[in-house]
């Protein structure tokens, strides 16, 4: 009986993004100046149309980021955001909807 082996795929790398707030939060007397926010997965996006998440629905990123950032907002922090760091994060989970090869081409980061 000879050997055979099974070709593995290379574990994932988590594709993450930091966003530096223009207005930082207020938590707990300690201001939050950025936070992470990693790429969505497929359980994460339960509930949501894609549709909105990509067109940066404020509900949906509402909805979305308190299960992807580290430190968790919550739903009244995404609410009280400032238009700018909201776009910021509604860009950055917008690439994360793409192939490694189409980030690359948009100039986004692919580890």
């Amino acid at each position: 009986m000879t050997a055979t082996t099974i070709p593995t795929a290379e574990p994932k790398a988590a594709r993450k993004a930091s966003v530096t707030l223009e207005e930082p939060l207020e938590r707990g007397g300690a201001l939050i100046k950025f936070i992470d926010v990693r790429r969505p997965g497929s359980g994460e996006l339960r509930g949501l149309k894609l549709v909105e998440v990509l067109n940066m629905d404020v509900s949906a990123l509402c909805t979305l980021l308190p299960r992807i950032t580290n430190p968790t907002l919550t739903s009244a922090d995404v609410a009280a955001l400032d238009p700018a760091d909201l776009l910021q994060f509604g860009m950055e989970v917008a690439g994360f909807f793409m192939t490694r090869e189409q980030a690359a081409a948009q100039g986004y980061p692919t580890a």
